[in-house]
């Protein structure tokens, strides 16, 4: 495949170091022409990035990078696309395979060889490898990067599970390994937190198919936004369940505040946007994984902009309001998807509802909302 002379680009991400390295080393045997290139950051803390480029018949160099404002990331962005470039001016190479570090989310290092590869780069694909006995383990680890020795930066406040949430949400292709420890629950929470993925196994000859399939890095970013995140649906099997909860009514921010714990320890993921009645404007993102949930503003609803504004909001976020539009609250919503082996549904539903407005709060009407107990404060307003 010719990419208009440009060099194809795969990055394969992933926690799951042997499952990645295991990829990386079945795409270098069964591409031929392809070159690894892996930013190893566990020396940061000393100072250094090293700098791994390997061929089929192993590494090829070793050399070090310094970090760039304290931040072992930071050095990847400025290291890697050059790195790339040079491959790619040399002509000898027909895949460049980048293997993210552990900890390293590839959103962002997409969206850099993507925004900065100019004439030279393409970026053709973009995995997350898969130990599916590791999914559960992994989603449920609300441990610090920092007490892991898996962060990329001393500011680094991720936690294990929700840097592994995203990894695997954000990848349009899941590159699953073979372990016998896996069982048909693990397959089903796997296929249930991103069923839109094509789910490759790593030792098929489809996987080397994938890597040139393509990536639309501003359609997957959009996916992944909470304005218009293409969620999971409803789902049940073997064991493990994806709730979808709609509404329309605002929620009472006191009740809700109160029930952020049960709520978020209630499943192994849960994620969506969702709003508050004393804050009728706020566009507010959910997502929690391993007991830990991050509540954050992301703008405003839609409905709460003037018309004039609507024409500089991207295509895909008015697509997903007008999917949501109430003929009272516009695109204003409650979108929660929880997924977990052992879901309570019915409990969950209860709590969930028990959180909104009663219709005596409801009709008192928006003047009446304002003055609610603005429990949210401490954590919208920290910054």
């Amino acid at each position: 495949m010719d990419h208009e002379g440009k060099l194809p680009v795969v990055i394969v991400a992933g926690m799951h170091a042997d499952a990645r390295r295991e990829v990386v080393e079945r795409l270098l045997h069964t591409v031929h022409g392809s070159v690894a290139l892996h930013h190893d950051l566990s020396g940061a803390p000393d100072g250094t990035v090293l700098r791994v480029i390997s061929d089929a018949s192993g590494p090829v160099s070793r050399d070090d990078t310094p970090l760039v404002n304290d931040c072992a990331c930071c050095a990847l962005r400025e290291d890697l696309v050059p790195e790339l470039e040079r491959m790619a001016d040399a002509g000898l190479t027909r895949l460049a395979v980048v293997e993210l570090w552990d900890s390293v989310e590839p959103k962002a290092m997409a969206e850099v060889v993507a925004g900065h590869g100019g004439d030279r780069l393409a970026l053709t694909g973009v995995i997350t490898a898969v130990d599916p006995a590791l999914v559960l383990p992994c989603l449920a680890n609300g441990d610090d990067l920092a007490e892991a020795g898996l962060a990329a930066a001393p500011t680094d406040q991720r936690t294990v599970g929700d840097t592994w949430a995203r990894q695997l949400e954000y990848a349009p292709v899941l590159a699953v390994v073979d372990n016998d420890e896996a069982d048909d629950e693990d397959r089903a929470l796997l296929a249930q937190l991103h069923p839109t993925a094509l789910r490759v196994p790593a030792a098929s000859p489809e996987l080397a198919r994938a890597v040139f399939a393509g990536v639309d890095v501003e359609a997957a970013a959009a996916a992944q936004h909470p304005a218009c995140a293409l969620l999971p649906q409803e789902a049940d099997e073997a064991g493990v369940s994806t709730l979808v909860w709609r509404r329309h009514r605002p929620f009472h921010p006191e009740r809700l505040y109160q029930a952020l714990e049960d709520l978020c320890c209630a499943a192994a993921r849960s994620r969506g946007r969702f709003w508050l009645a004393d804050r009728p404007d706020t566009l507010l993102a959910w997502d929690a994984a391993g007991g830990a949930l991050c509540v954050e503003s992301v703008g405003p609803w839609l409905a709460s902009l003037p018309d004039a504004a609507w024409e500089m909001i991207p295509p895909m976020r008015r697509a997903a309001a007008a999917l949501d539009w109430h003929p009272d609250h516009g695109d204003r919503c409650q979108h929660l998807v929880f997924t977990s082996p052992g879901l309570d549904r019915d409990e969950l539903e209860r709590l969930l509802d028990s959180c909104l407005l009663t219709d005596e709060e409801y009709g008192s009407g928006r003047e009446a909302w304002k003055h609610l107990p603005a429990a949210f404060d401490s954590l919208l307003d920290a910054a």
